[in-house]
């Protein structure tokens, strides 16, 4: 799930064409945070993913599924 997350997450940024940098300050994260999230070596809240995907204009469900839409 966590390794999931992580693609999905990367995949819809990039999408977007967010920065780490620039996702991190939309969300009030540090950078490196949302690096290690997007490399699946940080286990993540389920807050910090429901902020991430408000920040990226998804439904949380968006980042977590297989078949979404990101």
């Amino acid at each position: 799930m966590r390794k999931l997350f992580a693609d999905n997450l990367r995949k819809a940024r990039q999408a977007r064409g967010i920065s780490q940098q620039r996702l991190a300050e939309l969300v009030g994260l540090r950078r490196t945070y949302i690096g290690s999230v997007e490399r699946d070596e940080r286990n993540i809240s389920i807050d910090n993913i429901k902020r991430i995907a408000t920040a990226l204009g998804l439904k949380a469900v968006n980042l977590l599924g297989r078949d979404k839409e990101c």
